[in-house]
């Protein structure tokens, strides 16, 4: 088993969140619930992932264009405009002091921009509110972006669907580059693990109810 303990939610994106909703469901037998819009044009679904069965503070959030906003051009968050079918993009980590990292990442030469709010509308009208980092261009998303929820609940322990998370890492053909940057970030092992292998990718296995393992 190796799950990193700052993990936060892995992003899975598409270019229709109802697909989207629906690949994960043929995979898994698990039905995302819907979490959300957010104000850059973008909706998600989500589910919470459990480590030896055990609730943790960990999510998968499935994200693509706001339904509500069909006709307006397709968001560029996590390049959904882009995108031709589901795709695990990356990651967000949950460090304590977000400030303290990304100060301590910028001096090691590593941006991973200012922290921002961002919120989101839940099905319910209530607005859910945190702060996040969001690294300029061009993007490195075999980086985590950083989030700190203050006052609001994690979703991942919230009233949701689960599954069961196996492993997470990152996979580079060539890894040391990669490596430093995430230890410029000063966070230790508390990351994905970075492996060497073929292509630029995440793994993420997940282990289904009736026991099969998924690999995405």
């Amino acid at each position: 088993m190796n799950v990193p303990p700052l993990l936060d939610h892995i992003v899975i994106a598409g270019p229709s969140l109802e697909e989207l909703v629906g690949w994960f469901r043929d995979l898994t037998g698990v039905t995302a619930a819907p979490g959300g819009s957010h104000p850059v044009g973008t909706a998600n679904a989500l589910v919470a992932l459990t480590v030896g069965g055990e609730r943790r503070p960990h999510y998968l959030e499935l994200v693509g264009p706001d339904p509500e906003r069909e006709g307006e051009a397709l968001p560029k968050l996590f390049n959904i405009h882009r995108l031709r079918k589901p795709t695990l993009i990356t990651y967000a980590a949950h460090p304590g002091g977000l400030d303290g990292v990304v100060a301590a990442a910028r001096a090691g030469g590593v941006e991973l921009g200012d922290p921002q709010p961002l919120s989101r509308t839940t099905p319910s009208g209530d607005t859910l509110e945190w702060r996040l980092t969001q690294a300029p261009p061009p993007v490195n998303y075999g980086l985590p972006f950083l989030i700190d929820w203050g006052t609001a609940d994690q979703p991942g322990l919230g009233d949701l669907p689960t599954i069961e998370l196996v492993s997470f890492a990152r996979i580079e053909v060539n890894p040391e580059p990669l490596r430093e940057a995430t230890a410029a970030l000063g966070l230790g092992d508390a990351l994905a693990e970075i492996r060497e292998g073929q292509g630029s990718r995440f793994e993420l296995v997940l282990r289904t109810e009736d026991g099969r393992e998924i690999t995405i």
